[in-house]
């Protein structure tokens, strides 16, 4: 990511996708990225960058971690609840692979970290369809807003992160960068957190894999978003504000170990138990 003055990091890579992290909070070296808005996201990019080497452990920085964590899925347009709209199911293919990823092998690789536990993460409150019509080009702020307008009639909660799906007819933006289906395609999916009124939000924006650049040949566009959920959300449980785990270079705990085609919903996850992905 880039932010114009005192730039904070990070290059990575996620669903065979290069993605790029900077946090306000960190101390590492500046390295300039190529996102406009980025102080407090971090982004899933396209597939076709170049793979940076997973060396040396995750450094913990004493950020906040989610350590019993619950993930509230917000759908943003009509499609999602028509019966009669291929989205209908697969947004609830999207609620019943969260409801198991708490418990998974996936999740247990990020135990090790900070005391993080095995976990309902369906066991929050309500997910959201939200009937009405996004944008087509849906900014940062725009999504913000979203998990803000959830939280005026929902609790917030500081262990739950807030997943907001936006439809194939929309994209998501970040300065001139946008996700598939925008006009200059650079990342597929992002985690962050921003300060809401009850709290420090969390959340991850997750634009519909409508393009080659966020699809693995062979998967179903529901296989393609899956592995975007499981990446993103085992992140924003290990680095929710951008200030906990992750390596001198920047990268976080999923980054590190994503290359190749994958074969899984889930890629591995660096281990400091063994100093190789598991």
């Amino acid at each position: 990511m880039t932010r114009i003055s005192g730039w904070k990091h990070v290059l990575t890579l996620s669903c065979g996708l290069l993605a790029a992290t900077v946090s306000a909070a960190r101390a590492e070296t500046p390295v300039l990225r190529p996102f406009a808005d980025a102080d407090h996201v971090t982004y899933v990019p396209t597939r076709g960058g170049a793979v940076p080497k997973a060396t040396g452990d995750l450094i913990y920085h004493g950020g906040p971690v989610i350590t019993s964590a619950k993930a509230v899925l917000i759908f943003w347009g009509p499609s999602f609840n028509n019966a009669a709209s291929p989205d209908y199911a697969y947004a609830r293919t999207l609620q019943a692979f969260r409801d198991q990823l708490g418990t998974s092998a996936a999740w247990r690789a990020i135990t090790q970290y900070s005391a993080i536990q095995l976990t309902n993460l369906g066991g929050g409150t309500a997910d959201w369809f939200d009937t009405t019509t996004p944008p087509i080009n849906v900014t940062d702020s725009a999504a913000r807003s979203k998990v803000s307008s959830y939280l005026t009639t929902h609790p917030f909660d500081n262990s739950t992160i807030y997943e907001v799906f936006l439809p194939s007819t929309s994209y998501s933006s970040s300065g001139t960068s946008t996700s598939c289906g925008g006009p200059n395609v650079a990342y597929c999916s992002y985690h962050g957190s921003f300060s809401s009124a009850p709290g420090t939000a969390k959340y991850t924006v997750q634009p519909y894999p409508s393009c080659g650049a966020c699809q693995v040949p062979g998967w179903t566009t529901t296989q393609d978003q899956e592995r975007l959920v499981c990446h993103e959300t085992r992140e924003a449980v290990t680095d929710p504000t951008l200030s906990a785990w992750y390596d001198s270079s920047g990268r976080e705990i999923i980054d590190k170990c994503v290359t190749g085609t994958p074969t899984d919903p889930c890629d591995k996850a660096w281990s400091n138990a063994v100093h190789g992905c598991v």
